[in-house]
């Protein structure tokens, strides 16, 4: 196990190198003119935007642009954007908000997700397993910021249930873009998790443990389920990550001032490298989710092995 997570993490270094490299040629080498873009309807003088490119390396080929950027990366810099305030507090200040809606989506899709995959599996063909089914496709179906007004304005306005924007009512703001952000992926799951189970009820050792005599809950509960398990918690340790990244829309719906809202406002503002920092953070907690979910593999099914 040792040798293998050692393997995985060096591994994680060429990609992690690629994707910042990647996202670093991808946002620096987008047609426009950040230093104009930060002069407004004002324009600079020319020597002062030249000191400008000059102190963000702009005038540099691209290779050396990435190769500075990697240089102070060594050193925990991340950069700073236009008005001198560093990524790195951009990120501090922004992360805990998008982690909290992040949490709260995936406990969203985990509970309610697997509750209604299995019941769904083990009701197969009554009149839940087609409301699941239904109903999940629907949600599939609706754009993420379709349902976000939806939510808004049904749950918010008309029933006055949640907070409908920013960070008011603490823990409770967090309740209706956490579900909005977690409502297709609480598809997703749903479905795999019926699809799952029904495969594994199918199978020999189901009908040796019935003809055992063991009961349907101990069946379902202590041997069905855990190899059923095993695909959904490769989704879900994947969507974490995805989570994190995705939270672009939902956080601009719902006003929630997280690392999505930044990313954004450094679009909008050509702060490349605000967006090069928060995005090289996403590729890092997707590779290492990406590992965790490999070692949980073990603990879900003894069979596995690393070797």
């Amino acid at each position: 196990m040792a040798r293998y997570i050692a393997r995985r993490l060096l591994l994680a270094i060429p990609v992690l190198i690629g994707a910042s490299f990647l996202i670093f040629a991808m946002v620096f080498a987008l047609p426009g003119d950040p230093i104009r873009a930060l002069s407004g309807d004002r324009p600079l003088s020319p020597s002062v935007q030249a000191q400008l490119r000059a102190d963000y390396n702009l005038d540099d080929p691209l290779p050396i642009q990435y190769a500075k950027y990697v240089g102070n990366l060594l050193q925990g810099d991340l950069g700073t954007d236009f008005s001198g305030r560093p990524v790195s507090d951009i990120i501090k200040q922004s992360l805990p908000v998008t982690v909290k809606l992040a949490l709260t989506a995936l406990v969203f899709e985990a509970v309610f997700g697997l509750v209604a995959g299995i019941l769904a599996g083990i009701r197969r063909k009554s009149f839940f397993d087609s409301l699941v089914l239904v109903s999940t496709t629907l949600i599939v179906s609706i754009p993420v910021f379709v349902l976000g007004f939806l939510a808004q304005y049904f749950l918010g306005l008309r029933l006055g249930l949640f907070p409908i924007a920013g960070l008011t009512e603490g823990f409770r703001s967090y309740l209706l873009p956490g579900f909005v952000l977690a409502a297709l992926s609480l598809a997703y799951i749903a479905r795999l998790t019926r699809t799952s189970l029904v495969e594994n009820l199918r199978n020999d050792y189901v009908r040796t443990a019935k003809a055992k005599g063991l009961t349907p809950l101990s069946i379902v509960g202590k041997h069905t389920l855990r190899n059923s398990l095993i695909p959904v918690v490769t989704f879900l340790g994947v969507d974490l990550g995805v989570l994190l990244s995705g939270a672009i829309v939902t956080e601009g719906i719902f006003n929630l001032p997280g690392l999505g809202r930044a990313v954004f406002n450094a679009v909008n503002s050509q702060e490349g490298s605000v967006v090069v920092g928060i995005v090289t953070l996403f590729v890092f907690v997707y590779i290492f989710f990406n590992l965790l979910v490999d070692v949980l593999y073990a603990a879900l099914d003894p069979r596995i092995r690393y070797e």
